[in-house]
């Protein structure tokens, strides 16, 4: 699926990058190792079995340098179906404090998906971005537990989002309100009563989905509890600016920070 072009208050108009990045070569970890390095381990999966997005390089770039200079965690990834394969089985899981699902799609592989979900429910951390919700749509526990499918989008707009929860550290910067220019999702399968909101359009936006400016309730961000796990989705993260924007990476840093802690 195509996704979302983030511009927040006070950023002036970006170029947009082209998708021709290549996927970088097998598993790395640009986080420092030996002693004084990051307790925490993040396993970033970044394979696709649908669309792919040309911003995943920057993606992972963008998460492994916030590791490093936040010294929050170690960084991993999975960028192919081998390396699903091999990182994300019931054993290797147990190496890591967290996965993040940077714009993967479809149905990726896993080994032993319901064990997964058991690891995350034993006090496990997951995070996804943008079409990790454009994931497993055939399988609803996946599905339930990020709390949200992707349905469809409209044409590129601009729109304002506001801050639901401005005392979660990973929007408290963004509050309470930020001019967004994306391509901007809506869901199904979400639940109000079992999902903090963080982000959200309250009205509906000159995309050619619905009626603009007609009062809505439209969810950008949450965050939600998955057995003893920590579980936090975030719309944003198709183009390459997003993940270069520095409010963008608090978003994240954060978040992560939450979750792993």
């Amino acid at each position: 699926m195509t996704g979302a072009a983030i511009v927040m208050m006070g950023i002036g108009s970006v170029l947009a990058c082209g998708s021709g990045s290549q996927t970088p070569p097998s598993t790395t970890s640009p986080s420092p190792t030996g002693p004084g390095a990051p307790s925490k381990r993040l396993l970033v999966v970044t394979h696709t079995a649908g669309f792919r997005h040309g911003s995943i390089p920057v993606a992972e770039t963008t998460l492994g340098e916030i590791g490093a200079s936040s010294g929050l965690y170690q960084t991993e990834f999975a960028r192919t179906a081998d390396d699903v394969t091999r990182l994300m089985t019931t054993d290797a899981l147990t190496r890591y404090d967290a996965v993040f699902f940077a714009n993967t799609t479809g149905n990726i592989g896993i080994p032993d998906l319901p064990a997964f979900l058991v690891w995350i429910g034993n006090g496990g951390a997951f995070l996804g971005a943008h079409s990790a919700t454009d994931t497993y749509h055939d399988a609803p526990e996946f599905l339930a537990m990020i709390g949200g499918e992707f349905q469809t989008h409209g044409k590129i707009a601009e729109a304002d989002v506001r801050v639901d929860d401005p005392s979660h550290p990973a929007v408290a910067h963004l509050a309470p309100r930020f001019r967004l220019t994306d391509e901007l999702y809506r869901f199904t399968k979400f639940n109000p009563a079992e999902t903090r909101l963080l982000l959200s359009l309250d009205r509906i936006p000159p995309d050619d989905v619905g009626e603009a400016g007609q009062p809505a309730n439209l969810p950008m961000a949450w965050h939600r509890s998955h057995g003893r796990g920590r579980v936090f989705y975030t719309a944003f993260g198709h183009r390459e600016e997003v993940w270069q924007d520095a409010r963008f990476r608090q978003h994240l840093r954060e978040a992560i920070r939450w979750a792993i802690n």
